[in-house]
């Protein structure tokens, strides 16, 4: 079972990006073509989070062309580069799968603005060094 969680922590991320259910993000992934490697940006809004250590992944939401694409990724992959905050969400869910039935303005989620942002971002960084502290 050691075995197990010490191969699980070579392999995961020291240094994550900040970001929580209800966020738009830029998730920067490189892709392989042939011989080249080149990032690409996908561009949405997370609609949820599953934590599972190592195996933890989100998922972004974005419309391309009037249709709804969802791409879930891996956080500790080493396929992303970062994860780029756009704007930082209001929202009272930690899953924001009713987003898939919304269509237009009604699919957008509140930003989150004021000292209530600020105290929201030290709360999720927190949160992520106490984390990082539990695991050690």
């Amino acid at each position: 079972m050691n075995e197990i969680k010490q191969i699980e922590t070579l392999n995961m991320k020291t240094e994550l990006d900040e970001f929580k259910v209800g966020d738009t993000v830029k998730v920067h992934f490189k892709i392989v073509e042939g011989k080249t490697e080149r990032v690409q940006i996908y561009e949405g809004l997370v609609i949820a989070i599953k934590n599972s250590r190592v195996s933890k992944t989100f998922t972004v939401r974005k419309n391309s062309y009037g249709v709804g694409v969802e791409r879930i990724f891996p956080v500790h992959s080493p396929r992303i580069v970062r994860v780029e905050v756009v704007r930082a969400g209001k929202v009272r869910r930690a899953k924001l799968y009713y987003i898939r039935g919304k269509i237009g303005k009604a699919a957008k989620i509140k930003e989150l603005l004021g000292p209530k942002a600020v105290r929201a971002r030290a709360k999720v960084q927190q949160a992520a060094r106490e984390e990082k502290a539990k695991e050690a």
